[in-house]
């Protein structure tokens, strides 16, 4: 889930990156603009004399992997990854930026992150043709960045310890006495946890998961992929906050897990946004152009849900978290979330 937003916020604050980090280049610039017939062949022309791209991305290093495997079948261009949480991809490229550093072209993690970079104006509106088929809810106004995928925040549950009967059904089960110390939730996720008060109402939210973590104990584990294996092996019962697509791909892989949306159901984008002095600026917009569009299809054999609507018809039953409302509310409840469910619940 995202980062702690105030820590980011404050470096954000304390970087104050100078202008000559904030200008485009002049072959990015023209690059992100052109829309011409040629566009593609440009810009595969450019790439292999570039080499590669280098990403700064969150997504795991098994589905890094089947991207970069798909790039370079279709481009011959290699794609260097780094991965880290959203948190640090966002802490390393403003460092970077401020010591006149360009070592990253395309960065690809969380919406409040990407968020983040623009406003700290390190990224380039590319005018691609494919975000013609994105879902609009994916598009910033700005067109900064793109949402490439959409993940759902679930609860988790192991099938050999809990009952399908017998999963709660809304929040206020979960002060049922048979839940005591089977409860888990993630450390960074004090984004969801201010999206469900302002939903559910503040007092309530805040009152109730008092008595939550009070009453029965929260767990509180870092990683949303470390959470969902401890419900695989049972470590963790039951987890309130786990992503749909690791929870998927665990479950085709045979795990005795099942997910569901206790109501009301959130889910937020993640996104790719170009960097204003991306070192291999054809790779970098073609990297851009292949997560909107072929890799979408490889997204969605890998359990993700993607945005492009040519892909998959894109259904939103859950509410999007706004990326903006999440940096400037984020002090608030990652204080309370701190507060209630890190000191409480463990």
């Amino acid at each position: 889930m995202i980062g702690r937003v105030a820590v980011s916020l404050c470096l954000l604050a304390a970087l104050a990156i100078p202008a000559f980090a904030q200008q485009v280049s002049p072959t990015l610039a023209e690059l992100a603009s052109h829309t011409g017939a040629d566009r593609t062949q440009r810009l595969v022309a450019g790439a292999k004399k570039e080499g590669v791209a280098t990403i700064y991305s969150s997504m795991t290093l098994d589905d890094q992997k089947v991207l970069s495997a798909g790039f370079e079948k279709q481009y011959g261009i290699k794609l260097q990854f780094w991965r880290a949480s959203s948190e640090s991809i966002l802490q390393r490229a403003l460092v970077e930026y401020r010591g006149g550093r360009y070592e990253v072209d395309a960065i690809e993690t969380s919406a409040a992150e990407m968020e983040s970079l623009h406003r700290e104006r390190l990224l380039v509106e590319v005018k691609s043709p494919h975000l013609a088929d994105i879902v609009p809810a994916a598009l910033r106004p700005h067109r900064e960045w793109v949402g490439d995928r959409l993940n759902i925040i679930a609860a988790g549950y192991n099938t050999n310890l809990v009952k399908k009967q017998d999963q709660p059904k809304r929040y206020e089960d979960l002060l049922d006495p048979r839940w005591k110390g089977r409860l888990g939730i993630e450390a960074d996720d004090a984004v969801w946890f201010g999206a469900l008060a302002n939903a559910m109402g503040e007092e309530k939210t805040v009152k109730l998961f008092r008595d939550i973590a009070r009453t029965n104990g929260l767990s509180v584990r870092k990683g949303h992929t470390l959470l969902a294996n401890l419900v695989v092996t049972g470590e963790v019962p039951f987890a309130l906050t786990i992503y749909h697509y690791k929870a998927e791909q665990l479950k085709n892989s045979g795990a005795p897990l099942e997910w569901y949306v206790l109501p009301p159901g959130f889910a937020r984008f993640l996104g790719t946004g170009i960097m204003r002095r991306a070192p291999h600026p054809h790779a970098a917009i073609l990297f851009l152009d292949f997560m909107l569009s072929d890799a979408q299809r490889l997204l969605l054999d890998r359990d993700f849900t993607p945005t492009n609507m040519k892909v998959k018809p894109l259904d939103l039953p859950f509410n999007v978290i706004d990326p903006a409302q999440i940096l400037d509310q984020g002090d608030k409840w990652q204080k309370l979330y701190d507060e209630i469910v890190i000191k409480q619940g463990r």
